[in-house]
Parts: structure tokens; C-alpha cells; sequence
């Protein structure tokens, strides 16, 4: 097994777990099969050409991707200290194994060397309770719930927003929680 970053080569084994992880867990992803089924290879080569801000870890065993977990830094002047986290998903023959864990700490081992980012923050479903119960191992706080976030067939589901604090990791307190916040005045 050999976990690493993905890179154009890998688009087709991508989007076939892309595929799979849609049809398998619709309620798991803001993104339908259908916005997805139509992708060409060479849209699929563009998304997942890694930079030293955008990238997506994958578990490969024999050269078949069966684990995926992606990241990207947000752009704006204001907000470049903060990344996020999407697609994760473990092909159900390989979960209980431990792998999404091992996806992930790779992700933020990755996350952590980018300089400036210093929170990572991650959506999840309220059905994800293997998902959630993952991540709040790994440090994430949830920080809010969007009521009805996905609407799938009709079937509203929430969504829980997460936040790993990287300056925690490593022994450092929190600088916006210095002092009083301006809910405290």
C-alpha cells in the first residue's frame, strides 16, 4: 500500500473512485454522480495537478486508487491562513482498516508544511457518523451546523463544519482566542 500524492497520471483511477464514492454515498458529497459523469480526462488532468497550495493524497494498492482525500488554500488576502478539505472517501472494501485515518494524517503532514495555514477546516454530513467520529480524532472541533445543507431527492440533510487549529498541534494557543473576543465585550 502506498499513500502519496495524486498527480495528472492519476486522473482516470480519480474519477473512477470519484464515480464510485458518489453512487456509493450520495449523502456523504455536496457533488452529484451527474455533475461528475461527464468530466473528460483532460478536465479531470487539470483539477488534480498538484501545487504547493491544491493538492489530493490517495492510497493506491497495485495501482488502483481505493482512498482519497483533497485540499486546497483559500485565496484571498484575508483568508490565505486557512485550507480546506474535500472528497474524502475510503471504497467500503477497505474501510475498517484504519486507511482513512492514515489518508488524513498524511493530508495534514502535507497541510502542516505550507506556510501560513494554520486552520484546516472540513465539512461532513450528519449520516457521516464514521467520518465525524474520525475526525474529531484527529483534532477537528465542529464550530456550526447548516440546517438542510443537501437536498437529496427531496431528503435535507445537515451539514457540520469542523476546524483543526495546526498552531494547537503544535503547542501553541490559539491567537484569536487571546484575550476577550467581541462576543465578550
Amino acid at each position: 500500500m502506498e499513500i502519496r500524492l495524486l498527480n495528472s497520471d492519476d486522473a482516470s483511477e480519480w474519477l473512477r473512485l470519484r464515480l464510485e464514492a458518489l453512487q456509493t454515498d450520495p449523502e456523504a458529497f455536496s457533488a452529484s454522480f451527474e455533475e461528475y459523469e461527464s468530466l473528460s480526462l483532460e478536465e479531470v488532468k487539470r483539477r488534480l495537478w498538484s501545487t504547493p497550495d491544491a493538492f489530493v493524497t490517495g492510497t493506491f494498492e497495485q495501482n488502483s486508487l481505493f482512498g482519497v482525500a483533497g485540499f486546497y488554500r483559500e485565496q484571498g488576502i484575508k483568508s490565505r491562513h486557512k485550507g480546506r478539505v474535500w472528497g474524502v472517501y475510503v471504497t467500503p472494501s477497505k474501510r475498517g482498516q484504519g486507511l482513512g485515518r492514515r489518508i488524513m494524517r498524511a493530508l495534514l503532514e502535507h497541510a502542516t508544511a505550507i506556510p501560513g495555514i494554520q486552520q484546516v477546516l472540513l465539512s461532513v454530513t450528519s449520516t457521516q457518523l464514521a467520518a465525524l467520529a474520525l475526525y474529531r480524532s484527529l483534532g477537528f472541533e465542529a464550530f456550526g451546523t447548516e440546517p438542510g445543507a443537501l437536498n437529496l431527492a427531496g431528503r435535507f440533510i445537515d451539514e457540520n463544519h469542523m476546524i483543526l487549529w495546526l498552531n494547537r498541534i503544535v503547542g501553541q494557543e490559539r491567537p484569536i482566542l487571546k484575550g476577550k473576543s467581541a462576543l465578550d465585550v
